[in-house]
């Protein structure tokens, strides 16, 4: 066994990040919600991906929850959400009382099916109960096929929440992930393709919007020279130290992207003659920044399991994971309601994540593939 663990996704620092963490920390502007390192991470983020207007919080959780609640999403609502991701994308829902509806994958990018999602609302627009907003996921860095999916929306009147916190960096027909829709957002927790150790963007085309999220997300003050308070409020905003690092990473963002397209161009290429294994697709209608390398594993033909090649992985303490086990699948949501399922199901059941950081070596990623060819 490797005396070094080979991680999924770790960290990757760039080296501008120290300078400017300690920029903010010798203007003795760390706390959140205020400070010019904030004030700059969302400005520029902006920039990078075109979006209207960014609010950096605490996690991409709470950016979700947010913009849930920006919808005035309450109990007795329902949401569409993708079934195939992580529990992240479905628990502020239930934060709020409403309740999830699952849509199973496509094919062709793994994310939600358009023509599911179309079924599922003809069927609640005919009961008069159609959702409070569409929650869908741009899973493992690849957009979902957005068109029809808004296209649907647009004609029943729901908003759709972009939940791309995989896939900063990923764009669709030349658009970034997470700008295309009324709401979208990102993470920065420590494993995705940019960090903040802990973050996430809220992202939205309405300057009132962005101004409402921060109000909330800071404690809901009033302005007043008091504390007062006329809505309920939470502690969501992002530090401008953590923002600080967060520029850091911004400034690389197209370096990772390659890196990690890299990783999954080297998978590819060594293990694609094995008897079995297909690679997760790339969607012609976007750029995938293969946050991590996926594939499946057809168990009848390689006479090899997805699982049987991460256990011989973990031997040799290099990290794989299966696929998102989808959410109606969870115990927490075995009661929800789900269209489709069967894809979802067989990505979980078949699926493998290899390491894809992008400070991965050219030795780190021949040991994996090779691990994986002594299998077969």
């Amino acid at each position: 066994m490797r005396e070094n663990r080979i991680y999924i996704s770790p960290p990757h620092l760039s080296g501008e990040e120290a300078g400017l963490v300690r920029e903010a920390i010798d203007s003795n502007w760390i706390a959140p919600g205020i400070g010019p390192h904030l004030e700059a991470f969302e400005r520029e983020f902006c920039e990078v991906t075109g979006a209207a207007h960014a609010v950096a919080l605490s996690s991409g959780t709470a950016a979700l929850h947010l913009a849930l609640q920006l919808l005035r999403t309450g109990p007795g609502d329902e949401v569409f959400c993708s079934t195939l991701t992580f529990a992240a994308s479905a628990f502020p829902i239930n934060y709020l009382g409403a309740r999830p509806v699952f849509i199973d994958s496509d094919r062709v990018s793994w994310n939600m099916d358009p023509g599911l999602l179309a079924e599922a609302m003809k069927k609640k627009a005919e009961i008069n109960q159609l959702p409070k907003a569409v929650v869908v996921v741009h899973l493992y860095g690849q957009c979902a096929d957005l068109d029809p999916i808004l296209e649907t929306c647009r004609e029943y009147k729901v908003p759709v929440i972009e939940d791309a916190a995989e896939a900063l960096g990923a764009t669709y027909k030349g658009r970034h992930a997470g700008t295309l829709a009324e709401m979208g957002f990102c993470s920065f927790n420590g494993n995705k393709i940019i960090t903040t150790s802990g973050g996430g963007m809220l992202v939205t085309k309405e300057a009132e919007a962005a101004e409402e999220a921060k109000y909330l997300a800071g404690q809901a003050r009033d302005p007043a020279p008091h504390y007062q308070h006329s809505s309920i409020g939470y502690n969501y905003r992002l530090s401008n130290i953590l923002a600080a690092l967060g520029l850091g990473q911004l400034r690389v963002l197209e370096e990772r992207v390659a890196a990690r397209r890299a990783n999954f161009d080297f998978y590819e290429q060594a293990l694609k003659d094995l008897p079995g294994v297909m690679f997760m697709p790339e969607a012609s209608f976007g750029r995938a920044t293969r946050w991590l390398t996926c594939l499946t594993i057809d168990e009848s033909v390689s006479g090899v399991s997805a699982e049987q090649i991460r256990q011989a992985l973990e031997e040799r303490n290099i990290e794989s994971r299966p696929i998102w086990k989808p959410m109606h699948l969870q115990p927490v949501y075995k009661d929800c309601e789900i269209f489709g399922g069967t894809v979802s199901e067989d990505l979980f059941l078949c699926g493998l994540c290899l390491p894809s950081g992008s400070a991965l070596s050219e030795n780190e990623r021949a040991e994996v593939a090779e691990a994986v060819r002594a299998l077969f």
